[in-house]
């Protein structure tokens, strides 16, 4: 037997003389693999992989014989997939941690070989899929799968590895629903246990008492039921217990009260009900107490102002009455006061912003009385200060106002009387400011133009007078401005039209006076309201939203503008000097064009004859100027209504900067021969007035194919409903009179046969006859009135 055991030594000593070299290059094979599986500029100095080098590689840690124990590539933004096999490769790991990176597929089952393996950090890997059975892996003191897209059942195997201190599954939301087991105690060692968002319904297992080692204990955003086990009260280590967003109900566990280590307490957003435990609100070290959205009732425990060290004190969203201590935050350094949404009375707490840390005093919805105390103007810290709601009076501290920091100040709904604050001007940060429904009185302080950044503003009902200030137009990003209920007895400024983002604009129930601006029409914003002030003149057309007036009511100087047609028997109709501008402006404009337009045909025609006379006095002139000869090698047989009917899409060469060029076949007479007519000018200049009687152009879709304006007007006119009906729409419905007699002229100029056509004498002499003054106080002469379209048939 000596000599067989002889043997057996020998043989294996020969294989332990190899181990180094047959490590070393499975080691650096698996490197050499995450560099081809996975991508990202971390992995670039990754750039020697030969053996005996790895163990220099950044992230990577060895043992003194060589082999890895350790890879940390934690939030080095690596994508792909982590290579099978690791502990094959290196079975000496004992701490993998590859968080924060973007790994694809399914949680790799081969980590289960890695029997060594201490812990094992995947939070924050996009990794997916149902995890395997994790019982091999009994040395795990940490396992952190938090923030995946795991699905399936939650792996109760977890139990079985009683060396665990940290547990973490946080944000897993694809999990089946499942209950903690009761045998969960069997992990004694555990500290640190946060199943947040797992799916975990039923009860708390009251054995969760026997885990006497565990500091943070978070259960939250489940569906978890029943009470809170009074169990958790043993945890004498417990710093930190979240329950909240879940569906425990009955009291709050005095045993609590003996959690004397106890940090940070939330057990916000569930249907618990009963007092507030004293014995949890003097615990020594408590910062943060969270209980809102519950049915909590009773008073806030006196001795919570005894605290030292609370932070953060949310209590809103509850029945919770009485009187707030008056001494809380005297010896507090509070960040936090939300008790809104009770039913507390009496005083607000004078102390709470003793600390010189306060960022948010949030008390709205309550029954407080009694005035703001003065001692919130040093609390310059605040970011948020709400206490609307109330049944607070007196007149507000000039400090609150000016608050620096402090980005909303809502003091709505309450008693509050007095002028508003001059220091308005010094809240350089504030976005909202809420004041209405309260008494207060005086003027709006312009300064309130040096407060910048607002976005917000609400003075309704109050007592406010004097002038909406002009100042108010500084306030660039002023996305909401309500002033109604108030007395005020200004003009509307126009300043307010540089108000680009105003999208709520609420005037109403004032003393305004004055026309409306017309150059709000540039805002439009989405709800404007001007009504029961007496404001005066034509109310701006582009301000009605969809033809409706109810924003105007009760201004009985208030008037529409006749050409906006309303049927509103609110309001009356602009008298004419209020229409008078603007349609003056648009048939001065349109007559205007036409005369010069005439005038230059005028012009270029007196030209042509000139230098034709020239041309036939000078021999040499006149066979230099007739040398040339034109030959048509197209049709030449068209009229000048061929023409215009030649305008069709069809024979569109190209578009220019200056509009559309038309391939068109002119006839003889006018194309070929220089013989411009006079009946040709006036042929051109009733197209032109067409288009300006109409708003339509030569030719368009709706006149049919091959069709022109000509054809088009020609089947309208022969009724006066009809010839109504082509007018432009643009265009007050009460000028229309005024209108037809420029049709009748256009029709007579585009007369088929040119002989019928007037010459431009007798049309400018029309033209006069069309005068605009008409429209005023001059009357035009019967003949023109009286001519009718029967009569002008034969022109089209």
């Amino acid at each position: 037997m000596a000599l067989p055991t002889a043997c057996c030594l020998l043989l294996l000593l020969f294989f332990l003389s190899f181990p180094a070299q047959a490590v070393t290059y499975n080691q650096s094979q698996f490197f050499t693999l995450m560099k081809q599986s996975l991508s990202g500029d971390s992995l670039f100095s990754w750039h020697d992989l030969s053996e005996n080098s790895y163990c220099n590689l950044t992230g990577i840690i060895c043992n003194e014989e060589g082999y890895v124990v350790k890879i940390d590539i934690s939030e080095w933004a690596l994508t792909g997939r982590f290579p099978a096999d690791v502990c094959a490769y290196l079975p000496a790991l004992r701490v993998l941690r590859i968080g924060y990176n973007n790994l694809h597929g399914n949680f790799p089952d081969s980590i289960t070989n890695c029997t060594l393996l201490e812990e094992l950090n995947m939070t924050y890997t996009s990794l997916m899929g149902a995890l395997p059975n994790l019982s091999p892996l009994k040395s795990l003191r940490l396992l952190d799968l938090s923030y995946n897209l795991f699905r399936g059942d939650f792996p109760l195997s977890v139990t079985n590895l009683t060396n665990l201190e940290v547990l973490n599954f946080n944000e897993n939301g694809g999990f089946n629903l499942w209950q903690i087991p009761e045998n969960i105690s069997q992990l004694a060692k555990l500290k640190i246990m946060i199943l947040t968002t797992c799916m975990i319904r039923g009860q708390i297992p009251s054995t969760i008492g026997n885990m006497t080692l565990l500091v943070d204990l978070e259960l939250s955003g489940n569906y978890l039921t029943g009470k809170i086990p009074p169990e958790i009260g043993i945890l004498k280590n417990l710093k930190q217990l979240e329950l909240y967003y879940n569906e425990l109900v009955g009291s709050i566990p005095e045993e609590l009260g003996n959690l004397t280590e106890l940090t940070d307490v939330d057990v916000s957003v569930n249907r618990l009900t009963g007092k507030l435990p004293e014995s949890l609100c003097k615990l020594p070290k408590l910062e943060v107490l969270q209980l809102y959205n519950n049915s909590l009732t009773g008073e806030i425990p006196g001795v919570l102002a005894n605290s030292t060290t609370v932070r953060m004190i949310s209590l809103y969203d509850n029945f919770l009455t009485g009187e707030v201590p008056q001494n809380l935050g005297l010896f507090a350094p509070l960040v936090l006061f939300d008790i809104s949404e009770n039913q507390l009375s009496g005083q607000l707490p004078p102390k709470v912003c003793s600390g010189g840390k306060l960022l948010y005093f949030l008390v709205l919805q309550n029954s407080f009385a009694g005035n703001l105390p003065e001692s919130y103007e040093k609390c310059e810290s605040l970011l948020r200060f709400r206490v609307s709601s109330n049944n607070l009076g007196g007149s507000i501290p000039q400090g609150i106002l000016g608050l620096p920091h402090a980005s909303i100040i809502d003091l709505a709904y309450n008693h509050l009387e007095g002028p508003i604050a001059k220091t308005i001007g010094y809240a350089k940060n504030l976005s909202e400011l809420f004041l209405q429904r309260n008494r207060i009185s005086g003027f709006v302080p312009p300064e309130i133009s040096l407060a910048s950044n607002l976005v917000k503003i609400d003075f309704s009902n109050n007592l406010l007078s004097g002038p909406v200030p002009d100042e108010i137009g500084n306030l660039k990003k002023l996305n909401l401005l309500m002033l109604p209920g108030n007395k005020l007895n200004s003009s509307i400024p126009k300043s307010l039209s540089s108000l680009k983002f105003l999208n709520v604009l609420d005037l109403s129930n004032n003393l305004l006076t004055g026309r409306i601006p017309e150059s709000l029409c540039e805002l439009l914003p989405n709800s404007i309201n001007f009504s029961n002030n007496l404001l005066s003149g034509p109310i701006p057309p582009s301000l009605i939203k969809g033809g409706l007036l109810e924003s105007f009511l009760g201004n009985p100087d208030l008037c529409v503008p006749i050409y906006l047609n309303s049927s509103d028997q609110n309001f009356s109709v602009c008298p004419h000097d209020y229409n008078r501008k603007r349609t003056n402006f648009i048939w001065v404009l349109g007559i205007s064009t036409a005369i010069v337009t005439l005038g230059v045909v005028l012009l270029l025609k007196r030209w042509i004859n000139k230098r034709r006379d020239l041309v036939e006095n000078d021999d040499t002139l006149l066979s230099s100027f007739f040398s040339y000869n034109v030959k048509s090698f197209h049709r030449i047989s068209f009229d000048q209504r061929e023409i215009i009917e030649a305008m069709v899409d069809k024979n569109i060469v190209g578009h220019g900067g200056s509009g559309t060029v038309y391939k068109i076949e002119l006839s003889s007479e006018y194309a070929y021969s220089l013989n411009a007519t006079p009946k040709c000018d006036v042929y051109s200049f009733g197209v032109v007035l067409m288009e300006l009687i109409t708003g339509k152009k030569p030719v368009e879709a709706e006149f049919g194919e091959n069709k022109n304006i000509i054809y088009w007007v020609s089947t309208k006119v022969e009724t006066k409903e009809g010839a109504f009906e082509i007018l432009d729409k643009r265009l007050s419905g009460s000028f229309k009179d005024e209108m037809i007699p420029v049709l009748r002229i256009a029709i007579r100029c585009t007369c088929r046969a040119p002989n019928l056509r007037p010459t431009m004498n007798e049309v400018v002499q029309m033209l006069i006859e069309a005068d605009p003054c008409r429209f005023i106080s001059c009357k035009s002469t019967n003949k023109t009135k009286d001519m009718s379209f029967a009569s002008q048939a034969h022109c089209l």
